[in-house]
Formats: C-alpha cells, structure tokens, sequence
C-alpha cells in the first residue's frame, strides 16, 4: 500500500491532483488509516495511470468518468461506447485545430502587412486592422442590440 506521497512520485502526478481526482470521482483510495492517511493499492495505481493517460491524450473528467464505468465492466459495455466518446473528443480537437489554423493565418497575414520597422506606431498596420476590427464588433453590438429590442 502506498501513500499519497509515494503514489504521486510514482505516477509523476502531484498530491493535489491526486486529491482533485479524488474530489471528482475518478479515483479513491483502497483504504484509510485512523489518522485519515490515504492508502493506495495497486489496483489504485493502474487506475491513476489510466485516468493521467486519458487527461494526456485530452479527454474531459466526464469522459474518464465514463470510460472508467466501462472499463469496471467491460462485458456490459460495447467497444461502441468507447468510440462515441473518442470520435466526440476528435471532433473537438478538429474544431480546435480549425480554429488555430485560422487565427494562424489572420496573424500571419497581419504580420505580412507590417513593415515591423523602428518607426512609432503611429500608422502600424497591425493596429490599424485590430482598431478596425473593434469598431466593426462595437457597431455589431449596436445593431444586433436594437434589433433585440
């Protein structure tokens, strides 16, 4: 049985995440001393080390949460199950991507039409076009907001 020291320094996982898992469901400990000290098993262990695999590869707490109800009880769970939560989770980093891949080239393109020399940034393009583009959300506001009413 480990401590929450001793699991921490073997999964490379700090105490308070630890204890923010532990909060959240996804694992507990095997036991408790009298003194309230957290006892680990090795079955513990493994269990940490899915539920740190899972947050690495990007799943949510709900998603672990779920894919450790599955992984309890395999034989009542369909590989189904796993791959509805995995492609959610792909499609979210898809549109993650997508939306990275935008900014990307919004700020290269600013970056394109800058001369970036030493002069003041009295007439610096890059600001220009982010003035102007609060303008334009400021008078996107105004009009949807009297269309609201």
């Amino acid at each position: 049985m480990l401590k929450i020291s001793e699991l921490s320094a073997r999964t490379g996982l700090s105490t308070h995440t630890l204890r923010f898992y532990e909060k959240h469901g996804l694992i507990s400990a095997s036991e408790r001393s009298e003194a309230g000290y957290r006892y680990y098993s090795d079955t513990d262990v493994r269990r940490v080390e899915f539920v740190r695999t899972a947050r690495h590869i990007g799943f949510s707490l709900n998603d672990i949460s779920e894919l450790l109800s599955i992984r309890l009880d395999k034989s009542r769970h369909s590989c189904q199950e796993v791959t509805d939560i995995t492609e959610a989770k792909l499609a979210e980093v898809n549109a993650r991507i997508a939306e990275l891949q935008s900014m990307q080239q919004t700020l290269q393109i600013l970056l394109d039409s800058c001369c970036g020399g030493p002069e003041n940034a009295s007439h610096c393009s890059i600001m220009e076009a982010l003035e102007a583009e609060q303008e334009r959300e400021i008078e996107e506001d105004r009009r949807s907001g009297s269309h609201g009413r």
